[in-house]
């Protein structure tokens, strides 16, 4: 039998009778009144699996009895649903108690078929959330780089074939998205993975220094140059050399790169003598590099030289269930710091972390789950530790509500369902030609057109 918990608190220390349907539903009913009592019974039985959270008492609940119910309900297990009474989730700290840490909540007494089914959810979601912290925590799929979204898929066989030659590969994409990682998976599986990757970053070289940082200089070729010195091409011999931020080289060096480019040769700075280097050049750029051709601030030869590959870093906001898969790996990874004893999200955390926007990409979402991770203050990182809530809602009408929600919903169903209507209307629970007809509406895209199978 499946374990139910009835939990009255802040009440008149009366533990109402449960409703008598739910017993013919499978459910075994185990009554507590406090919380310092759910730690006991959860060790003794071992066999609960949802709790009804009832918090009706005729008075709001204590600041103090909520803290300690957050503490009880941090510690995960079970699967939560709230019992409130009518007009009792207006109360914000109510509110913010479901949020973080309950399946649903329903006002009571209502229907035992409805409560049943409530408590059946919440059952089978604390299942899945048990199986997700006992399960391997999720590991790099290649070389570093997290996620088996369809775009990474994608991206992975690129990377594989990318590295079997010795093309130059020019990877753009936003900032944060993983360029360097991209590029250290493109060396390690090339036959070249033997000899070094030199990397270096364009944009964080001062003008003045970026050509002989690069390709080194002679005994007196300027003041202070007292002895010949290897640039990074040099470093980089047999190997591969990766240029980041690509598109902030002067122009000077864009002139060096393209005759090594086009004779595999270099010139240190004050010498005159061509130096033969065998370097793969794989380069990054979070810029537009044709609109710098335009502008005359990258130079067209070389711009075509580079771009022999070109690979593109989908940004966070494209890899739909990739979020939630490195925000474990992120929070596995700093769990511990500054004695944390946080062990997963909450339900509003997961929330925000899938509408977050991501200007950052993966650099943002590492930074705030370490930072959430030091910060939090209970065992499950809510929304408020990430940072990540609504700081305020702009007015609007109800039909301009329900218009972003329903977006909202069909962006989030078909990047579940990685772009297939069928599985995505199933989601929905409308047909796939209502589907198709709401995207349409939205100016949505999908991988098929109505008339597909999905």
């Amino acid at each position: 039998m499946r374990g139910f918990i009835h939990w009255v608190v802040a009440g008149s220390g009366v533990v109402e009778a449960l409703p008598a349907g739910l017993g013919g539903r499978g459910w075994e009913a185990r009554m507590v009144s406090s919380a310092d009592a759910i730690p006991g019974l959860l060790a003794d039985g071992g066999s609960c699996s949802a709790g009804l959270l009832d918090l009706r008492g005729g008075a709001e609940p204590t600041a103090h009895a909520l803290d300690r119910i957050r503490e009880v309900l941090g510690r995960g297990g079970l699967g939560w649903v709230a019992g409130l009474a009518p007009g009792q989730v207006r109360l914000e700290q109510v509110r913010q108690l479901v949020r973080d840490h309950c399946h649903d909540y329903v006002v009571l007494p209502c229907d035992d078929g409805l409560l049943a089914t409530v408590l059946g959810h919440a059952h089978g979601m604390a299942r899945l959330e048990d199986r997700g912290v006992s399960a391997p925590r999720p590991l790099p799929s290649m070389d570093g780089m997290i996620g088996d979204s369809p775009v990474m898929q994608a991206l992975y066989r690129q990377l594989q074939r990318a590295a079997l030659t010795d093309a130059p590969v020019c990877i753009g994409g936003d900032t944060g998205t993983g360029k360097e990682l991209a590029a250290a998976a493109i060396h390690r599986h090339s036959r070249r993975h033997g000899a070094p990757l030199v990397v270096i970053n364009c944009g964080a070289i001062p003008d003045s220094l970026v050509q002989s940082e690069l390709f080194g200089f002679e005994r007196g070729a300027f003041t202070g140059a007292n002895q010949r010195k290897r640039g990074r091409f040099e470093h980089a011999d047999g190997g591969t050399l990766f240029l980041d931020e690509i598109g902030d080289l002067p122009l000077e060096s864009q002139a060096s790169l393209l005759r090594f480019l086009e004779q595999g040769t270099i010139q240190r700075l004050g010498g005159h003598e061509d130096v033969a280097v065998n370097a793969r050049i794989i380069c990054a750029t979070h810029v537009d590099l044709a609109t710098a051709v335009e502008r005359g601030r990258f130079r067209e030869d070389l711009y075509h030289r580079l771009r022999v590959i070109e690979l593109h870093m989908p940004p966070l906001r494209e890899r739909g269930g990739d979020i939630a898969l490195l925000a474990a790996w992120a929070l596995d990874r700093h769990t511990g710091e500054a004695g944390s004893r946080v062990r997963g999200f909450t339900r509003d955390a997961l929330r925000a972390l899938h509408d977050h926007g991501w200007p950052g990409n993966v650099r943002e979402l590492v930074n705030r789950v370490r930072q959430a991770v030091v910060m939090a203050e209970g065992t499950r990182i809510t929304a408020r530790d990430l940072r990540l809530q609504e700081a305020g809602v702009a007015l609007q009408t109800l039909g301009e509500a329900r218009l972003e929600g329903e977006r909202a919903a069909i962006e989030r169903a078909l990047l579940r369902n990685s772009g297939r209507l069928q599985a995505a209307a199933r989601d929905l629970g409308i047909s796939r030609v209502t589907l198709y007809r709401l995207m349409n509406r939205h100016g949505l895209r999908g991988g098929e057109d109505a008339t597909g199978t999905g």
